[in-house]
């Protein structure tokens, strides 16, 4: 892991996002992306663009207007505007609600794989942080429970999960959710639940939330994965009203403020009507591209094999080949205009995400771009 130095800390850089953030708009094929071909404006506004002609571009309410965060608490049991925090994406939700809790030396378990923000978060800030880990068991991808339970103490302050899983895309059952919630409450730990692909499952089966089953939990979410709509940036943190409104105190050190138009827009969006008719979209790009991938590994089984997910646009391949995934990654980079996550980057060598969100042709063309240098690297090895 690199490490840059700042005044008072060492900043672990976020190695998946610099390399997603340097390539991703420099390549033929992007695959490394780990949501759905977005949406389009006109398709959010049914056409009626025209409405937006006399948006004013002001401030918006710097922890969302209460309009939206209704609208998201509609979606939480028991939950009203109050328990709602708005942000920008939610990788600042996970930031701020991170920022609460680091001090040097805090200790925090982190459930790993996962997107490694929390994990990056936790190094830079010097906290203690300890990680149980997803394992391969009977087809699945399971929590390790019983690492969990040797990992957390008495000094445990927060416990991260990310369920959907990124980069899995395993979905945790509702009795380990519930054994992890015991767990946090013997010692009094905080949970903070990222569900960013919940509403992006195959089966169409709405992931459950940790939120209202333990009384410390802080869940993140937000429009970038199962509905298609990043460029809004609208994420946000539901959570006890009183731990929402202390975390937009840190909010107000970060972006201030959700754009207007993105706040107005995400509104549109969370309508129940336009979220069903989006996240039905969503999953019919799953549920046509999935076997595009399946395929893809079937005929190359002698050089891959993977879980397929239950959720998100994405595939955790494990590969058969004699080259560290961060070499194969720059190949396929330098090579053939192709992006890809690698394994290295969640801290597992002989792994790569695939993310087949995009439409079908252009996921079949970058896969044959893999197809080449899979075969170029054979070539060699049997020379």
């Amino acid at each position: 892991m690199t490490m840059v130095w700042c005044k008072g800390m060492r900043l672990r850089i976020f190695e998946m996002e610099r390399w997603q953030s340097t390539w991703e708009n420099r390549v033929e094929y992007n695959l490394s992306e780990s949501g759905v071909h977005p949406l389009q404006l006109v398709e959010l506004l049914d056409g009626d663009v025209q409405s937006l002609s006399q948006f004013s571009l002001g401030y918006s309410q710097t922890n969302g207007t209460k309009e939206l965060r209704k609208t998201i608490a509609a979606n939480y049991t028991g939950a009203d505007s109050e328990n709602v925090l708005v942000t920008n994406g939610s990788s600042e939700a996970n930031f701020v609600a991170m920022w609460l809790f680091l001090d040097r030396g805090a200790e925090i378990v982190v459930l790993l794989p996962n997107y490694m923000q929390i994990w990056g978060l936790g190094k830079t800030f010097q906290a203690n942080v300890k990680s149980f880990r997803l394992r391969e068991r009977d087809g699945e991808w399971k929590p390790d429970i019983q690492a969990l339970r040797k990992a957390v103490s008495r000094k445990t302050k927060l416990i991260a999960v990310c369920n959907p899983n990124n980069p899995t895309g395993a979905i945790m059952r509702e009795d380990l959710i519930d054994q992890i919630c015991e767990i946090a409450g013997k010692v009094g730990a905080w949970i903070l639940a990222d569900e960013v692909y919940q509403g992006a499952e195959l089966n169409g089966n709405m992931t459950p939330t940790f939120w209202g089953r333990y009384k410390k939990v802080i869940v993140s979410n937000g429009l970038s994965k199962a509905y298609g709509l990043p460029g809004l940036r609208i994420g946000w943190i539901v959570t006890t009203k009183e731990l929402a409104g202390k975390l937009w105190s840190y909010h107000d050190y970060t972006t201030i403020c959700p754009t207007a138009l993105g706040d107005y827009l995400a509104t549109r969006a969370l309508q129940l009507e336009m979220r069903k008719k989006i996240l039905t979209r969503t999953r019919e790009i799953l549920q046509i591209n999935l076997p595009v991938i399946k395929s893809w590994v079937e005929a190359h089984a002698e050089d891959f094999s993977f879980i397929p997910p239950q959720a998100g646009a994405i595939a955790y391949i494990k590969y058969n080949l004699k080259i560290n995934s961060s070499h194969l990654a720059e190949r396929l980079l330098k090579e053939k205009s192709t992006l890809i996550v690698p394994g290295d980057q969640f801290g597992m060598d002989g792994y790569m995400r695939i993310g087949y969100g995009a439409p079908r042709g252009y996921l079949v063309a970058g896969l044959n771009r893999i197809d080449e240098l899979v075969q170029q690297i054979k070539d060699r090895t049997r020379q």
